[in-house]
């Protein structure tokens, strides 16, 4: 409930009067203030208090934000964490022996990139994650299928795609954000983002419409890495072979960690159908890709304050 998805995901259903009570975590406080939620802040790694509090509420419905993208909010080593932080909370709900509904954050990462692999797929689409990220959100999924079979517990993972914002975390924003982007030397492949508005309302509307199953959710039309540098007014600098790790690294040390799925966008693209979405959540207009890329290059700059000794000196 900490993060942007989770606190904006509270928001929306504090606004519902058909929501009885709301209870979440987080390691961090909720970034927006909520007035009917119940928070609690728990330190990472503290677990046995975080599965007693779910235990003790046992909500009818689960909505999980907590698996992390590298980059995010959390360095990889922290964010490889997140299917064990989502089975652990996802088994206390199913001991409360109250829980109907789960919808579940996974992302298009889980159907991988490169040349054999479709570049539009579908839900139905084989699962070939290429990043650590992916292979994360793989192993959470079918842990959760699997809950839901036995159990008789709709569950709904949203795979969205990268999701990004003027004011959400958001790994691959911070790279096209730079003022030198790293883009492919001989190739401009496309993909998609999602402003974090829209992946909240489809959480939303996956609990209300009690959906089963996988439903990409990707914002309409696409973009490449060589467009989003020149709308963002950035430089685009081409890169191959060997020069992706010296990009990553020169990204790091600009304040712009590159992860590996991140890298994989920006060399092979990012993208799925989402058509499903359209069909069985309901939702109003999303926001197009270009759109999402031009919130997000709205950031305004920061402008340091100089402080009264400086002013002195």
């Amino acid at each position: 409930m900490g993060g942007h998805l989770g606190t904006r995901v509270s928001q929306l259903l504090e606004q519902r009067a058909d929501v009885a009570e709301i209870a979440g975590f987080d390691v961090a406080p909720p970034r927006r203030r909520l007035r009917r939620a119940t928070f609690k802040l728990f330190r990472a790694g503290d677990g046995e208090r975080m599965r007693g509090f779910v235990r003790e509420f046992a909500p009818t419905d689960v909505v999980h934000f907590g698996v992390h993208e590298p980059g995010e909010r959390v360095g990889a080593r922290d964010a490889g964490l997140g299917d064990a932080d989502a089975l652990d909370v996802l088994m206390a709900a199913v001991g409360s022996g109250a829980l109907e509904r789960v919808v579940l954050r996974s992302g298009i990462e889980i159907y991988g990139r490169g040349r054999r692999h479709p570049k539009f797929p579908a839900e139905d689409a084989p699962l070939a994650p290429t990043t650590p990220y992916g292979r994360t959100l793989l192993a959470v999924e079918e842990a959760a299928a699997r809950i839901g079979a036995e159990l008789d517990v709709a569950v709904c993972a949203l795979r969205l795609a990268p999701v990004a914002a003027s004011h959400t975390p958001s790994p691959v924003a911070r790279v096209l954000r730079l003022p030198v982007v790293p883009v492919p030397a001989l190739a401009d492949p496309s993909f998609q983002l999602l402003h974090t508005d829209d992946a909240a309302r489809a959480a939303v509307q996956a609990l209300d419409r009690e959906i089963d199953g996988p439903v990409n959710v990707v914002g309409a039309g696409v973009t490449s890495p060589w467009q989003a540098a020149r709308r963002g007014g950035r430089i685009p600098i081409p890169v191959w072979g060997p020069g992706w790790a010296a990009a990553a690294a020169a990204a790091a040390t600009a304040g712009a960690p590159a992860p590996p799925q991140v890298l994989e966008l920006l060399r092979w693209g990012r993208c799925a159908d989402g058509g499903r979405a359209t069909e069985v959540l309901g939702l109003p207009v999303v926001k197009a890709t270009l759109e999402v890329l031009a919130d997000l290059h709205e950031w305004a700059s920061v402008t340091p304050i100089r402080t009264a000794v400086e002013k002195v000196a």
